[in-house]
């Protein structure tokens, strides 16, 4: 009896010692629960008073800081007189691009409804954004920072600065949202910004540090269609992540954070105690523009320095990319297989004698059903994969819904062409890819020999250059339906973007997550079972 009551209790701490390994293993990773309210306020970032887009009061709207796989879960009350979504700038949403928060994957949140957003933040870290994706609701507000840190276990390659700002950089019209778009729907073009804002200010913002600490600067271009130069009087710059990937460090006078672009940089308070100017001004525009804040010295008594000691600093101009190390060598991108390459080019263009923008000379119209819901439920007349793929650069320009289709895991090639004289910023929701080439004029394929296939940056937002061409790298493993699109968001709102619809025959969770039980059914797609 004594062995059998041995036994018998061994083998129960045994199973209960299974049952905690296991409880371990499938334990979820921790939730985040917001609540945020949509509504109108008076804001006056320009001193003259206007209709802003709020969240929870405020302008800009609250920063969400996270850890690496959490899950955050926002319930998003919409409180004004528009429909209303959010996107999340760089965040994958992995298996999920139900959560992306674009026309061609959500309905939008009509006025005095809620849609509640399941994101988990996968793999990633770093400096990201959210900003309305409806309309022209960007440029009135609704945006704010998204900071990604790392797990406890999983270690940075810098020491652990001893505080973290998120500065929203962009530019800023005194004219709302609705009167902007009434703008680009009459055919006309936007008139030059009425100045910068750096966190919804034009100046006076504080940033206050200790002296011989190092502090990490977030940087995000949440502007409508301006690059902008940033730096700090007196200070260096290292810059230690981009695009949610950490770089090789290198140190900067100034920087340029391009539309949709966020970065992180490293600066160590090491100069005299006293305050020094924080300026970001607009690049490839004239007249300049500039917004300027001040870093002070916890121990300094000295007044503010004066302006043009910093205006005459020169330019160290940070192109579109930076080069990083391969993560462990494990990835060798420069030994994949192309199945094959795409070819876009961006175009102005008239149609029916307004102005338009357009990809492959087919200008997007959102149709009133999403595009993630039509393929979901087999609706047809929505969209088709056949009608984009036979358009070229220079094709007669003409409305449509383009969809590029490829298959999960796919190794793709794209190339962006852009034969105008101003600079284009691009972006790929749902995907990292990695930018292996640019050059000028037009792309051919012998300039695959001069691509970087051993440490090219990962990034999801890229710069093409005037009369200028970049090629980027991607394997497509994250399934559905992602927005490609312009960042300059007047050629978005006008028609530059398409979807790209990553897809495999196989309904599996491991792919690809379910339709949300809450999702808002619109168009035809009204009255479906979920």
């Amino acid at each position: 009896m004594r062995g059998s009551r041995s036994m018998i209790l061994l083998l129960s701490v045994g199973i209960l010692a299974c049952l905690g390994a296991v409880m371990v293993v499938e334990a979820e990773d921790p939730y985040i629960y917001l609540t945020w309210v949509v509504t109108y306020g008076t804001i006056a970032p320009l001193r003259k008073p206007q209709q802003g887009i709020l969240i929870n009061g405020q302008f800009p709207g609250p920063r969400l800081d996270c850890v690496t796989n959490n899950n955050v879960i926002i319930n998003v009350i919409n409180k004004i007189d528009q429909p209303f979504l959010l996107t999340w700038n760089g965040i994958k949403n992995r298996k999920s691009s139900w959560q992306d928060g674009t026309l061609g994957t959500n309905c939008p949140i009509p006025p005095g409804r809620s849609f509640t957003y399941h994101l988990q933040v996968k793999d990633q870290i770093g400096t990201f954004m959210y900003f309305p994706s409806t309309q022209m609701h960007k440029a009135s507000g609704g945006f704010g920072g998204i900071n990604i840190y790392s797990r406890a276990r999983i270690p940075v390659p810098y020491a652990k600065p001893a505080g973290d700002f998120h500065l929203l950089l962009g530019d800023w019209y005194k004219a709302g949202h609705k009167a902007l778009q009434k703008t680009l729907d009459s055919g006309r073009k936007l008139a030059f910004p009425d100045g910068l804002l750096i966190n919804g200010k034009q100046k006076g913002l504080k940033f206050r540090g200790d002296p011989g600490k190092t502090y990490m600067f977030r940087l995000s271009n949440v502007g409508l269609s301006t690059s902008i130069n940033f730096r700090i009087q007196g200070h260096k710059m290292k810059l230690v992540e981009m695009g949610g990937s950490h770089t090789i460090q290198v140190t900067y006078d100034s920087l340029d954070i391009h539309v949709g672009q966020s970065l992180a940089v490293l600066v160590t308070l090491n100069q005299q105690a006293r305050d020094y100017f924080i300026v970001a001004s607009s690049r490839f525009t004239s007249p300049v523009l500039t917004s300027t804040g001040y870093l002070r010295y916890s121990n300094s008594k000295a007044k503010l320095p004066v302006l043009c000691q910093l205006v005459l600093l020169p330019i160290c101009n940070l192109t579109a990319s930076a080069a990083r190390p391969n993560p462990q060598g494990t990835y060798h991108y420069g030994r994949q297989k192309i199945v094959k390459t795409i070819q876009l080019s961006n175009s102005q263009v008239k149609i029916k004698g307004k102005l338009r923008y357009a990809i492959n000379g087919m200008s997007y119209i959102n149709p009133s059903t999403p595009l993630k819901l039509a393929d979901y439920f087999n609706i047809p007349g929505v969209f088709d994969l056949k009608s984009f793929n036979r358009r070229t650069a220079g094709a007669p320009a003409k409305f449509g819904t383009p969809v590029i289709a490829a298959l999960l895991h796919d190794f793709i090639e794209i190339i962006f062409s852009n034969t105008e004289n101003t600079i284009q910023s691009w972006y790929l929701a749902g995907n990292d890819f990695r930018v292996v080439g640019y050059g000028s004029l037009k792309w051919t394929p012998a300039q695959r020999k001069h691509y970087n296939l051993v440490d090219a940056p990962v990034s999801y937002t890229i710069q093409v250059y005037p009369n200028s061409w970049t090629a980027i790298l991607l394997p497509l493993d994250n399934k559905g339906m992602w927005n490609l699109r312009s960042q300059i968001w007047p050629r978005r709102y006008l028609g530059q973007e398409l979807y790209v619809k990553v897809w495999n025959n196989q309904r599996s969770l491991y792919t690809e997550y379910n339709i949300p039980k809450n999702a808002l059914l619109c168009g035809k797609a009204r009255g479906k079972h979920v």
